[in-house]
C-alpha cells in the first residue's frame, strides 16, 4: 500500500482490492452472526411508532414497487427507501450490534443500504459479505478516528454510519479506491445526528440510522455515475473531524489493515437498551445472584461509569416513553433488580408501569470512575456498588460483559435471540425466522439475497 497518500485514500485503497478470500473464515462466519442478529432487530422494528411515520414518508414520496425489501411490512419499493425504512427498524428496539472502540453500531447502517443495493443489483450472499466486511472495516476506523471528543454531542452512527454504508454499497458495485473515496466525500458532507434527542424523548434516533444508511447508498450510487465529493472529507482542513472533533487520530483509518479485523470485534447485545447501561446492568445481576439479594432489600445503587455513559444516559432524568427508557440507568437497573432482566418484554411490560421500577430508579446513581474512563472506550467494564436495606456495603466487577467477543453469544442463542426479535409484535413467524436462520447460515453460497419473507399481498 502507498505510505505516501492521505489516510483516507490508503483505507480506500485496501477496500478497493478486498477480496473475500483475504478475509480469514472465522471473520466472515461472524459476519453471518451479524447479519442474523441485524435482519430480526429490523423485522422487530415493525409498528413501531417511529418507523410507522418513516413508512409513510415513503409511501408518500417513493414508489409503490421495486426490487427492494421492507421487512417491516413486507413490501417492495426502491433501495434508497428500502434503505431508509429498514435502517430505521433495524435500530428502534435497541438490540443491534455495537463496536466498543468506535462506538458505533454498523449493522444498522451496513446492512439496510447492502441489502438493498444488492437486492436491485442481482448480487450474491458471498457479495454482499464482503461488502458488508468492507463496511464494518471502514466505519469502525472512520468511528476510532473521530475520537471521544466527537461522541459527546454527534451520534457516531448518524455521522460516522453515513460513511461506513457508503464504504459497503461503493465495495458492492465494485468501484475502485477513486470511486470509493468520492462516495466518502458525498457520504461525510450529509454526515449528522446530534444527542439532544434524548433530553426530550424524541424519535430522531430512527432517523440517524434512516438517513445514514439512505445517504450512504445514495453517495456510493453518485459515486459509480461518476458523482464527485471531497477526498479528505475526514481529515481536511474543513472536514468532518475539523468541525467534530477535537481529538481526531489519523493514523486510526489505517490500523491494522488487512491483519487486525475490526468485524470481529463487535458486540451483540444482551439487554434492550443503550449499551452503556449492559456493563453496570450484567454487574447488578451478578452481585444479586451471589449475595441472594432481592429489589426491596437493596436501599441504594451506584454504578460506576465511564464519561461516554453519563453524556448519553446523564440527560435521562425521568424518562416518558419506553425507548427514552431504554437510556435510563435507573431504569435498566430495574427491571434486572425486580424482574431479573431488561429485555424487550420487560420494557414493553414494566419500564414505565411498573411502580417498583420507578422506586427503584430513585435509588440509582451514576458516579465517573477514573480506572473504568480510562479503559473506555477499548473496553467496558462494568462496577457498581449496592447500599443494602441491613447497612452492608457490597461491590461487583464484570471486565467483559455479555455479549462482548470475548464473552460472546453462541449461535443458539443468537438463534434463540433471533426468534424472540420475530415473535416481537408478530414481525415474523418462528417457522419464518428459521428459514431465515438457516439461509444466514449459507449465505456465503447463496445466489441472491431477495425474498426473506413473503412479500405482501
Amino acid at each position: 500500500m502507498p505510505t505516501d497518500l492521505y489516510p483516507t485514500r490508503q483505507l480506500c485503497d485496501f477496500l478497493a482490492r478486498l477480496k473475500l478470500e483475504d478475509v480469514p473464515a472465522p471473520v466472515v462466519a461472524r459476519t453471518q452472526d451479524l447479519f442474523l442478529d441485524w435482519i430480526a432487530s429490523a423485522i422487530a422494528g415493525k409498528d413501531a411508532p417511529a418507523i410507522r411515520r418513516i413508512q409513510e414518508f415513503a409511501a408518500a414520496m417513493g414508489p409503490s414497487t421495486g426490487d427492494a425489501e421492507v421487512f417491516v411490512d413486507r413490501r417492495r419499493t426502491s433501495p434508497y427507501f428500502a434503505a431508509l425504512i429498514n435502517g430505521a427498524s433495524s435500530h428502534v428496539v435497541e438490540q443491534d450490534d455495537v463496536h466498543n472502540g468506535s462506538v458505533l453500531h454498523p449493522a444498522a447502517v451496513v446492512f439496510p443500504a447492502v441489502v438493498a443495493a444488492a437486492q436491485a443489483e442481482g448480487k450474491t450472499g458471498a457479495d454482499v459479505l464482503l461488502a458488508s466486511i468492507a463496511g464494518y472495516e471502514a466505519g469502525i476506523r472512520i468511528g476510532e478516528f473521530m475520537g471521544r471528543s466527537h461522541y459527546r454531542v454527534f451520534h457516531t452512527t448518524g455521522t460516522v454510519g453515513t460513511l461506513a454504508a457508503a464504504a459497503a454499497v461503493a465495495k458492492l458495485y465494485g468501484l475502485d479506491a477513486e470511486g470509493i473515496n468520492q462516495a466518502l466525500g458525498s457520504a461525510g458532507t450529509q454526515a449528522a445526528g446530534l444527542w439532544e434527542f434524548l433530553r426530550d424523548a424524541a424519535d430522531s434516533k430512527q432517523l440517524h440510522t434512516a438517513k445514514a444508511a439512505a445517504d450512504g447508498l445514495q453517495s456510493a450510487w453518485l459515486a459509480r455515475a461518476g458523482f464527485t465529493g471531497a477526498k479528505q472529507i475526514l481529515e481536511g482542513a474543513q472536514g468532518m473531524a475539523a468541525g467534530m472533533s477535537s481529538d481526531a487520530n489519523p493514523a486510526a483509518l489505517t490500523d491494522g489493515l488487512g491483519t487486525r479485523w475490526a468485524t470481529a470485534e463487535t458486540s451483540f447485545k444482551f439487554f434492550a437498551s443503550c449499551r452503556h447501561t449492559h456493563p453496570a446492568a450484567d454487574a447488578l445481576k451478578a452481585l444479586m445472584l451471589r449475595e441472594g439479594l432481592q429489589a426491596d432489600q437493596i436501599d441504594a445503587v451506584t454504578a460506576h461509569v465511564h464519561q461516554g455513559a453519563i453524556d448519553v444516559l446523564g440527560p435521562v432524568v425521568n424518562p416518558v416513553t419506553i425507548h427514552q427508557a431504554k437510556f435510563s440507568m435507573g431504569t435498566v437497573l430495574g427491571l434486572v433488580a425486580v424482574h431479573a432482566h431488561a429485555g424487550l418484554g420487560e420494557f414493553e411490560q414494566h419500564a414505565l408501569q411498573d411502580p417498583r421500577i420507578a422506586a427503584f430508579c430513585n435509588r440509582v446513581s451514576m458516579a465517573l470512575d477514573d480506572e473504568i474512563n480510562a479503559a473506555y472506550p477499548r473496553q467496558w467494564i462494568g462496577r457498581v456498588t449496592v447500599r443494602t436495606t441491613d447497612g452492608r456495603t457490597l461491590e461487583a466487577r464484570v471486565d467483559v460483559p455479555k455479549g462482548d467477543p470475548d464473552n460472546t453469544l453462541s449461535r443458539p442463542e443468537l438463534e434463540a435471540k433471533a426468534v424472540q426479535l420475530g415473535a416481537f409484535r408478530h414481525g415474523a413467524s418462528e417457522a419464518e425466522m428459521r428459514a431465515i436462520i438457516a439461509r444466514v447460515w449459507r449465505l456465503d453460497r447463496e445466489a441472491h439475497v431477495n425474498d426473506w419473507l413473503p412479500a405482501a399481498q
